[in-house]
């Protein structure tokens, strides 16, 4: 089933009007609304919320997309590949400098 992505994508492949190299083919399902967005920057421009994190403790949630295949990964295993296991499509390593604005990464 093909997701529906907010925000500001630019083509079917999830990238958006900030992020839009070839390797930038994820979305992130946000814990606040439970909707898929490109990125934080299209989040914060769309959504009429303040984001919300993932606790470290729902990291088995689905909540990261494949933009090249539509295929949904877990927090836990988006955290853990560079690419896609389904597809092979590589994940923009850059992403991850960007991975606590949307994923705590110790419990409390």
């Amino acid at each position: 089933m093909v997701q529906r992505i907010l925000g500001s994508p630019v083509d079917d492949q999830t990238r958006c009007i900030h992020y839009r190299t070839p390797l930038d083919v994820v979305a992130i399902k946000f814990r606040c609304c439970r909707q898929y967005y490109p990125c934080h920057l299209c989040h914060e421009e769309s959504a009429e919320h303040a984001a919300v994190m993932w606790p470290a403790d729902e990291h088995d949630a689905a909540a990261v997309l494949c933009g090249v295949c539509q295929t949904e990964l877990s927090i836990r295993n988006y955290l853990e590949v560079d690419g896609c296991p389904r597809c092979g499509a590589p994940f923009n390593p850059g992403c991850r400098l960007h991975s606590h604005l949307y994923f705590t990464t110790e419990t409390h």
